[in-house]
C-alpha cells in the first residue's frame, strides 16, 4: 500500500467540503482550488492549503481545465486527486494526465471511465455480463431516416439518449411518430451543446417506473461488494430531488436480484474504486440502464444505513488497500447490512412556484436543522454566503436516518421546518409536501410522481419577518392586545 500524503479535491461547495473531512481522519493534508468567484467560499478555507485556479478562466472553465488543475496540483506536490462529482469526474483525459505526471486519480482505471461514458458501449458491457438492458439500438444513430426506420419496426413510446453525459440533458421521449423528427434533431443538437459529442441512441421507453441504484466498492485485490440500493424516484426532468436507503417499494426477493446483477457487471470488469450501477424497475423487471463511475451525491444515506464511509474507502483503495484488511476492514458481503432507513433531500436556491427557477443573491440569514439522526453537508449555507448564477443550485443535502421510514420520514419534515434561509429562494416548502405526501410515505411511487401530484406546488407565500411584523402591529391596532 503507498500511502498518500497530500490530497488535492478538483472540486467545489459541498463535496469538497466532505473529501476534507475524509482525508483529514487519515491525516491526509489537503488542497482546495477555487474560481475567482468563489474567493468567498467555504470549501476553499476547509483545506489546509488552497489556490486559485485560472485567474483568467471563467467560473465553471476554472474547475474544468485540466492544464492547470494538473499545474496547481504539482505546485502543491500532491500524491492524489480526488475528482469529486461533476466537472471532470469522468474525465478519462483528466485521469490519464494524473497518471502520466504520477498523480493517483481516486476513481476506475481508465478503461472503466471510457466504457462507463459512452452508454452504447455500458450498454454493450452489460449484455455481455447477460444483465437485461431496454430493448434499443445496438449503437448510435447516424440520421432520422435510421431512427424513423428503428421506430417502425419498435414502436412507441421511445426515449432518445445522447451517448455521452447524463443529467437529463440530450434525452428526448418520443409518444408518436409526429414527434420524433423534432425530437432527434433537439437530442443530437443538445448533446453537442453539452457534452461535445452529438451521438444519440434509441431506446423503448419503460413508462412509469422505479429509478433504482445500486452502490458498489472495488480493490485492487479483486474483491468486490455492494452496498444495498438506494430509490431516486423522486426527480424532477431527470434531475434527483429526494434520495431514499433502502428503496421501501422493492421485495426482498427483487432487491436481491437487482444488487446480483449489480455484482455480476462489475465483477466481469474488475471494476476498482466506488461506482454506481442504475436500472429501471417496472413490475418485477429490472433493465439495466448506466454506470456513474464516481461518488454519487446521494452516497450519505447509504453511509448512514451501513455505517461505511465511502469517501474514506476511496481515498484507501486508491491508495492500494484491500477492502477486507485492516486499513478499510470492510465487512465480507454476506455481513453488511442496513439499519433502518435514511432519506436525502437535496435542498436547492430554486422557487417551485416558478418552474424551479434558480434564485441569486445574499443568504441574509441561515439557521440549520440538527439533532439525533439528523446530517447536513453543506457548501454555501451560512450566513452571508453570495448565491451566483454560475454553478449549480444546489444549497444543502439534508439527511436524516430511523428506524423506520416514518420515522425518517418524520424526522425529515421536522427538519425541513428547523431550517431557516432568508435572501435567497429555497425548494423546502416543496420539500414538506413531498414528505407529506401519501404516495411518498407508502413507497409507492415512481419517476412521475412529481409530474403526477400538483398538490405538491400547493405552497402558501411565506411572509419575511418585516411583514409578519407589520402584520402584528395591524391586528394589536384594530383588536388589541391578545388577553393572557
Amino acid at each position: 500500500m503507498k500511502q498518500i500524503k497530500k490530497l488535492l479535491v478538483a472540486n467545489r461547495g459541498e463535496i469538497a467540503i466532505r473529501i476534507f473531512r475524509a482525508a483529514a481522519e487519515l491525516d491526509i493534508s489537503t488542497v482546495a482550488i477555487y474560481s475567482n468567484e468563489d474567493k468567498s467560499s467555504l470549501h476553499r478555507y476547509k483545506a489546509d492549503e488552497s489556490y486559485l485556479v485560472g485567474s483568467d478562466l471563467g467560473p465553471a472553465e476554472s474547475y474544468l481545465n485540466i492544464e492547470r488543475i494538473i499545474d496547481v496540483a504539482k505546485q502543491a506536490n500532491v500524491d492524489a486527486i480526488h475528482p469529486g462529482y461533476g466537472f471532470l469526474s469522468e474525465n478519462e483525459q483528466f485521469a490519464r494526465r494524473c497518471a502520466e505526471e504520477g498523480i493517483k486519480f481516486i476513481g476506475p482505471h481508465l478503461e472503466h471511465l471510457d466504457m462507463f461514458g459512452d452508454k452504447v458501449k455500458a450498454r454493450t458491457t452489460a449484455i455481455k455480463a447477460d444483465l437485461p438492458v431496454i430493448p434499443g439500438t445496438d449503437g448510435p444513430i447516424k440520421s432520422y431516416e435510421l431512427a424513423k426506420e428503428f421506430a417502425e419496426e419498435a414502436g412507441f413510446p421511445l426515449m432518445i439518449k445522447a451517448t455521452s453525459g447524463g443529467g437529463g440533458k440530450g434525452m428526448r421521449i418520443v409518444r408518436e411518430e409526429s414527434e420524433l423528427e423534432d425530437a432527434f434533431h433537439r437530442a443530437k443538437s443538445e448533446a453537442e451543446k453539452s457534452f461535445g459529442n452529438s451521438e444519440v441512441y434509441i431506446e423503448r421507453y419503460i413508462d412509469n417506473p422505479k429509478h433504482i441504484e445500486v452502490q458498489v466498492i472495488g480493490d485492487e485485490h479483486g474483491n468486490i461488494v455492494h452496498l444495498f440500493e438506494r430509490d431516486c424516484s423522486v426527480q424532477r426532468r431527470h434531475q434527483k430531488v429526494v434520495e431514499v436507503a433502502p428503496s421501501v417499494g422493492l421485495s426482498s426477493t427483487l432487491r436481491q436480484r437487482i444488487c446480483d446483477a449489480a455484482i455480476q457487471l462489475m465483477e466481469n470488469i474488475k471494476y476498482v474504486n466506488a461506482g454506481t450501477v442504475e436500472f429501471l424497475v417496472s413490475g418485477d423487471e429490472f433493465f439495466f440502464i448506466e454506470v456513474n463511475p464516481r461518488v454519487q451525491v446521494e452516497h450519505t444515506i447509504t453511509e448512514m444505513v451501513t455505517g461505511i464511509d465511502i469517501v474514506k474507502t476511496q481515498i484507501l483503495v486508491a491508495a492500494g488497500a484491500d477492502l477486507f484488511g485492516e486499513e478499510i476492514n470492510m465487512p465480507q458481503q454476506k455481513d453488511i447490512t442496513t439499519l433502518g432507513y435514511a432519506i436525502q433531500c437535496r435542498i436547492t436556491t430554486e422557487d417551485p412556484l416558478n418552474d424551479f427557477m434558480p434564485d441569486t443573491g445574499t443568504i441574509i440569514a441561515y439557521r440549520s436543522s440538527g439533532g439525533f439522526g439528523v446530517r447536513l453537508d453543506a457548501g454555501d449555507g451560512f450566513q452571508g454566503a453570495e448565491i451566483s448564477p454560475y454553478y449549480d443550485s444546489l444549497l444543502v443535502k439534508l439527511s436524516t436516518h430511523a428506524i423506520s421510514f416514518k420515522q425518517a420520514e418524520e424526522k425529515m419534515v421536522r427538519s425541513l421546518r428547523e431550517m431557516r434561509i432568508r435572501g435567497v429562494k429555497t425548494n423546502i416548502p416543496f420539500l414538506i409536501n413531498v414528505m407529506k405526501n401519501k404516495k411518498f410515505t407508502s413507497g409507492d411511487y415512481t419517476t412521475k410522481f412529481i409530474e403526477e401530484t400538483p398538490e405538491l406546488f400547493d405552497i402558501q407565500p411565506s411572509l419575511d419577518r418585516g411583514t409578519k411584523t407589520l402584520e402584528y402591529i395591524g391586528n394589536v391596532t384594530i383588536n388589541g392586545f391578545p388577553k393572557c
